[in-house]
């Protein structure tokens, strides 16, 4: 009995330590390239980039010449006004949408369901063309608006606040019926509220796919007065005048600050949201 005992808890270590290998090794893997961008950044001019891991001479010097290598602060500005639009727009469209598909009572819910869900297998690329020649069409080239618009709301957001919701017991929406609540009540002190979670990964998710996005704004604009960070740091990095790696990763850490922080200050219910907001079918 103590045998089998003693080989079960030496099982039970080597499976420990093999999760934990494997944990260290994900985030090796994970952090490793955002490490060494932030060390190269903070080198200095006379320091070569691949010697050795720290850096001799650290500065903060290579912000600054960012900032005046090119128009850093106009660049966050595009970028910040698309990123706030898309917040907004994926947190009201996306919540009345999972509302509407999760608790109204409408003929062909389940067809549009089925729809919206079949749509999530079409790459972007297969669609941009079609996009870009109706923001033609509208007059939004090279508008920050034509950049938002295709972006304005995601079906998976919708797909998130559709499971959130449906995870509110019906209970409770039968006693705010009986309370006298009408939908846009219920919807508004009832339902939104209980998707607290689900209503910060819709906003950090659709913060950092306007944040990040390279391809559409690259089709969409022209005007580098328009530019946003994306498109920026590609012109840093392809200046002729601009061969500096340090100046590269400095520019790619300040993008990467404003997503960092959204996500520290909402990494709470961050986690809540991801639990509550499983797709259900």
């Amino acid at each position: 009995m103590s045998t089998s005992s003693a080989a079960a808890r030496r099982r039970h270590r080597i499976g420990l330590a093999g999760r934990y290998a494997t944990l260290v090794l994900m985030l090796v893997v994970m952090l490793g390239p955002i490490v060494w961008q932030f060390l190269t950044s903070i080198r200095g001019r006379t320091e070569n980039v691949y010697d050795g891991v720290l850096p001799s001479q650290p500065t903060l010097d290579n912000y600054v010449r960012v900032a005046e290598s090119f128009p850093l602060l106009q660049y966050v500005g595009n970028t910040l006004t698309v990123a706030v639009l898309a917040v907004t727009s994926n947190l009201l469209f996306a919540a009345m949408g999972g509302y509407a598909l999760s608790r109204a009572a409408w003929k062909g819910r389940r067809v549009v369901f089925t729809v919206l869900v079949a749509t999530l297998m079409f790459p972007f690329e297969s669609v941009m063309i079609s996009m870009f020649l109706t923001v033609r069409e509208m007059g939004l080239v090279d508008t920050l608006i034509g950049v938002w618009l295709p972006g304005a709301v995601s079906v998976l957001n919708i797909m998130v606040m559709r499971a959130a919701f449906l995870a509110v017991p019906k209970e409770i929406e039968e006693a705010a019926v009986l309370d006298g609540a009408g939908e846009w009540t219920r919807f508004t002190r009832v339902f939104l509220p209980a998707a607290k979670g689900a209503l910060a990964v819709v906003c950090i998710t659709s913060f950092m796919g306007a944040w990040d996005d390279f391809l559409w704004p690259l089709l969409v604009l022209t005007d580098s007065d328009n530019y946003t960070l994306q498109l920026g740091l590609k012109t840093l990095a392809g200046a002729t005048t601009v061969n500096d790696q340090r100046l590269v990763a400095a520019g790619a850490m300040a993008a990467l600050l404003p997503m960092m922080l959204l996500f520290f200050a909402l990494q709470r219910f961050f986690f809540k949201g991801v639990g509550e907001g499983a797709v259900k079918i």
